[in-house]
């Protein structure tokens, strides 16, 4: 019964590999499936093939919403080239979040910056859940306006470079989270 079941299979794949593969799930589930086969009616060859078929339209239909993978095309798609603005903006966010009352900043530091829970940030500040997500509201919106109306002071000629930006927000997320509260709020 094996070679008819190949034949079959490459017949509908088209591909000797695919074909064996479907004959090899088409006898697991005949397999599993023994006991409701019953003798007489249709022989055991029909079976095994009607089993095929629908392993084969079964495998059509899961197909439809999967594509083949095209290294190329993915490699194409995933690397983005760097956007050399971007560690500007980050030193413009390092500058806007000190414009931002205290309370604020420390709370979208902690949830934004340090990716602390509400939880978590509002323990560490000592306020309630609720307080922390409404301090990390406006200091979203305060930053966004910031940033968007250009209200914050120009760059000076001492005024960190972006990666010591990064750095510094990073060293108040640890401050933050080892010394609880500035200014005890």
């Amino acid at each position: 019964m094996l070679p008819h079941l190949r034949a079959f299979g490459r017949s509908l794949t088209g591909n000797a590999d695919l074909a064996d593969d479907l004959v090899q799930e088409t006898m697991l589930k005949a397999w599993k499936a023994r006991a409701s086969y019953i003798p007489g009616p249709s022989s055991m060859k029909s079976w095994a093939f009607v089993i095929l078929r629908n392993c084969f339209l079964s495998q059509m239909r899961r197909r439809k919403f999967t594509a083949d993978y095209d290294e190329l095309a993915a490699e194409r798609l995933l690397v983005a080239p760097d956007d050399q603005t971007d560690s500007l903006h980050l030193a413009d966010v390092q500058r806007a979040l000190m414009l931002l009352p205290v309370d604020q900043r420390e709370a979208l530091v902690l949830i934004g910056a340090g990716q602390l829970s509400y939880e978590e940030g509002a323990a560490i500040c000592g306020c309630a859940v609720g307080t922390m997500k409404s301090r990390v509201s406006r200091a979203r919106t305060a930053l966004q306006a910031i940033l968007d109306g250009g209200a914050m002071p120009r760059r000076s000629t001492g005024s960190l470079q972006p990666s010591e930006a990064f750095a510094a927000i990073m060293d108040d997320v640890e401050q933050l989270t080892a010394n609880g509260p500035a200014g005890g709020k």
